[in-house]
């Protein structure tokens, strides 16, 4: 067995660091109340302009849409199927039957109805 032989201590000088506070983000003082400053009124809710989509060219492109989409097909080339048929019809008659025939949002639908008219555009350029 080993025997330990004690050591007298170290007296430890602890050694001061100033302490320095990290900088925080003064914030301004928020009010309150917020002044109410009459600028404008709120502006109305502008609904959505009602399309007549009773004529029958439109419902046979719906319902052309309709099928293709049964059979698998996407939402693309459905979109075109119906293009083509209503090219005469104006941007927001196309659009709202890419909604109900294709099953695009409105949103959606627009871009569809750009990418459909640009490639239109092109095939007539072509033939040419």
């Amino acid at each position: 067995m080993t025997k330990k032989i004690p050591v007298p201590a170290k007296k430890v000088v602890a050694k001061v660091v100033p302490v320095v506070a990290k900088p925080t983000a003064v914030k301004a003082p928020v009010p309150a109340t917020t002044p109410a400053t009459p600028t404008q009124p709120a502006p109305a809710v502008v609904e959505p302009e009602k399309v007549d989509m009773s004529k029958p060219s439109i419902k046979d492109a719906i319902a052309k849409g309709k099928a293709l989409l049964k059979e698998g097909k996407t939402k693309a080339d459905v979109a075109v199927v119906i293009f083509e048929a209503l090219k005469a019809e104006e941007k927001d008659v196309v659009i709202a039957a890419f909604v109900q025939g294709a099953g695009l949002t409105e949103k959606g639908s627009v871009t569809y109805w750009y990418n459909c008219r640009r490639k239109a555009k092109k095939t007539v350029v072509a033939q040419s």
